[in-house]
Order: structure tokens, then C-alpha cells, then sequence
């Protein structure tokens, strides 16, 4: 079982939620206290286990055509796991989300209700805002920016419109990373009558999306706050990932998990840089 609830919070991803929240926290206050350490562990492990953990339950039946199911990239949950991975998630969630309340202030909270919601209405039945095209994706995208602006906002970070900058980027970037990855699903998705932005407006025309939004996000990156202009060139490899797939078919859009695979592979090199970046700007900006 705890193999099972490990493999479904995908370990691979912890990272891509906990970093925002411990980023944008700490190089706001500059302090490590309790508030900082028990968020991001909530965001490494609980917030994912909740997120990937229903989408598992939910889309089973996709999951079952899926070929690219069943190890890191998603896990294929026996019926058996489906209610104990449910009740794992609140059970993990809840004792977190009751400190980070009694911690924050009543904006902390919308944002962190807004944050939670997003991760349930992705895939719970009712909601699914996973079959809603574009919606989709910016649902998506609100799973990793929204930890970066509770953060920021729990620790009463000012907003200027260069950190505007810098977080519609991120979310730019999170809408070309869902879209990509949708692209290698649709021939699953179909046959389990899963509706998502790639199947609806089909494989060619998500991936050119996902090549202009990569491409979007890294320009709003150069009006950001030095040294932050420095990370709008790993928006390219983003995108270059992406363009071998520009005018790829419906039929062949299996063939897309290549490009996934080297993502999944970058997203540990762009962490590396941004957080040297960051270093930088604590430098320079004390």
C-alpha cells in the first residue's frame, strides 16, 4: 500500500510544488522558521499525494489504455487503492492545511483555498476540470504557481509589477507544460471518452501552442528584476523539446512521450539553475 500511495504522489514532481512555496517564502522573510519548514513539507508530499492521488482514482479507465502508466510517469492504481488513496490524501492534507491556516491571514487563506480546490476540481467527479479544454491547462498550471503566491503572500511579500512579471511567466509556463504533456495522451484519452485541450483541438495544433507559450513566458521573463532576466533562456530548450512535435497528427501523437521524457529529464536542470539565481539576486538584493 504505501508503495502504491509513494509511486501515485509521482516522487519525480514533489519538487517542481515544494521549490515555488520554499522559494518564494524564504526570499521574502530571509529566515527559516516553522512556518517555512512545515510548508514546504506539505507541498513536497501531501499536496502531491492529493493532486496525483485522485487524478489516479478518477481516470483509472484512461490509465488502463495508457502505455506510459504503471512507473514514474503515473501510477496504474488497482481498484483495491482506490478508496485507501483518497483517504490518504485528507488524512495527510488536512493537519497541514488546519497549521497553515492558523498561520496565515484571511488573503493567505483564499489563495491556499484556491490552491486546494484547483487540485481536487482537476479530477473529481462533478468538477473535472481536467476535461474542460484550456481549462485544462491553466487548472494545471494553477497546481504549481499558486504554492509560489501563498508563499509570497503568507510571508506579506510586496507585489511589483516585475514579480507580476515573473509569476504570469510561471503560469505561462505551467499552460505549455500541461499542454505538452497531453499531447502523448490523446489517443488514450479518446478511447476512454476523455475530453482535454490536445484532444479537442487535437495534437498539432497543442504542441504549437506549447512551443508560443514557452516562448511567451521566457520574454515576460526578461522584464523581471536582475539577475531574474538571466532565466528567460531556459524557456529554449523548453521549446526546442517541443518543436520536433510542431506539426505532429492525432495518429502518431503517442510518440510525443520522447519529448516528455527529456522534459521530466530538464526539469532538474532548470531547478539547478533557477536556484542559482536566485542565490544571486540574495546577493545583490539584501
Amino acid at each position: 500500500m504505501l508503495k502504491a500511495l509513494f509511486v501515485s504522489s509521482r516522487p519525480l514532481s514533489w519538487v517542481n510544488t515544494a521549490f515555488p512555496f520554499a522559494a518564494a517564502y524564504f526570499m521574502t522573510t530571509r529566515e527559516i522558521d516553522l512556518v517555512l519548514v512545515l510548508g514546504t513539507v506539505y507541498f513536497l508530499v501531501p499536496y502531491n499525494l492529493a493532486m496525483y492521488g485522485i487524478n489516479d482514482v478518477f481516470d483509472y479507465e484512461s490509465d488502463l489504455r495508457n502505455p506510459r502508466k504503471g512507473g514514474v510517469e503515473g501510477a496504474l492504481l488497482d481498484r483495491s487503492m482506490h478508496r485507501p488513496t483518497l483517504f490518504a490524501a485528507a488524512a495527510t492534507n488536512v493537519p497541514f492545511l488546519a497549521y497553515l491556516v492558523i498561520s496565515g491571514s484571511p488573503l493567505s487563506w483564499l489563495v491556499l483555498a484556491v490552491s486546494v480546490f484547483a487540485v481536487i476540481a482537476y479530477s473529481a467527479p462533478g468538477l473535472r476540470f481536467k476535461e474542460r479544454p484550456l481549462l485544462d491547462s491553466v487548472t494545471s498550471s494553477t497546481h504549481f504557481v499558486s504554492p509560489a503566491i501563498y508563499g509570497l503572500v503568507l510571508a506579506g511579500a510586496v507585489f511589483t509589477p516585475q514579480l507580476w512579471m515573473l509569476l504570469v511567466g510561471f503560469f505561462l509556463w505551467g499552460i505549455a507544460s500541461h499542454a505538452f504533456g497531453a499531447v502523448q495522451d490523446v489517443i488514450a484519452d479518446r478511447e476512454a471518452d476523455i475530453s482535454s485541450i490536445a484532444t479537442v483541438i487535437g495534437a498539432r495544433a497543442t504542441a504549437r501552442l506549447a512551443v508560443v507559450a514557452y516562448l511567451l513566458a521566457g520574454v515576460l521573463l526578461l522584464f523581471t528584476e536582475w539577475p531574474g532576466p538571466l532565466a528567460a533562456v531556459l524557456a529554449l530548450p523548453y521549446a526546442l523539446v517541443c518543436a520536433p512535435f510542431w506539426s505532429i497528427t492525432d495518429a502518431e501523437a503517442e510518440t510525443a512521450n520522447r519529448g516528455w521524457r527529456k522534459f521530466l529529464a530538464l526539469n532538474f536542470v532548470s531547478g539547478f539553475l533557477v536556484t542559482m539565481v536566485l542565490i544571486a539576486y540574495a546577493f545583490i538584493v539584501r
